[in-house]
């Protein structure tokens, strides 16, 4: 997935598609897009740490193995730099660090992103409980939909998980504005046949795309 900036333009676009899925329907539609949802600098290095202990081990079990002698205070020496160094291009590279996290660390911080903006922004807190929130988070390569208990009564999961589907490939192939658009469209219609516009309908969430 991309990691640069959404345009404005694409901004504006995402926006509309919002403003023409929610006319038809009293739910609401959120979507926010995170550059990424953790710093991971202790889980990368304690990942980096452990690599270091297990290459110690290695070296030192082939030094006895080929009768190499090594001094101790030389050999803790050595992995307290090589520890040192780790820490330090992990600090200094911050773009270094999800590279040494497993993908199941990702996902959870990623899951757990939103959840925090479902519960920050509020969309929790819909007259009807109609809110949906859909999620990227670019780092990661994640992507979720989460929705409010009055909806979730009524849809099943799969829906959710074909509209993730799409969206996530087109993030990868570097359309995230068209896959939110898309994601918007599909997520429009569900509300749409659960949940149609009334009369009095009020706009209870911001029609835009969060960049965090």
């Amino acid at each position: 997935m991309a990691t640069r900036s959404i345009s404005k333009a694409d901004h504006e676009r995402v926006a509309a598609a919002i403003r023409t899925a929610e006319a038809t329907t009293d739910g609401e539609i959120y979507c926010v897009v995170a550059h990424r949802s953790d710093g991971y600098f202790f889980p990368s290095a304690f990942m980096a740490l452990l690599g270091i202990l297990l290459a110690g081990l290695i070296l030192a079990y082939a030094a006895e193995y080929w009768w190499l002698s090594i001094r101790l205070p030389h050999f803790v020496l050595a992995q307290c730099l090589a520890a040192i160094c780790a820490l330090a291009l992990l600090w200094l590279a911050p773009a270094l660090r999800i590279h040494l996290v497993p993908w199941q660390m990702r996902h959870r911080a990623a899951h757990d992103n939103a959840v925090r903006q479902f519960l920050a922004r509020n969309i929790h807190l819909t007259a009807a409980r109609t809110g949906v929130l859909i999620f990227v988070s670019l780092a990661e390569h994640y992507a979720e939909v989460i929705a409010d208990s009055g909806i979730n009564s009524r849809v099943e999961q799969r829906v959710w998980d074909d509209v993730v589907r799409e969206l996530t490939t087109a993030a990868r192939d570097d359309r995230l504005a068209d896959g939110f658009i898309k994601a918007i469209e599909a997520v429009g219609a569900v509300l749409s046949e659960h949940f149609p516009v009334s009369p009095g309908d009020a706009n209870e969430l911001d029609d835009r795309l969060i960049e965090i």
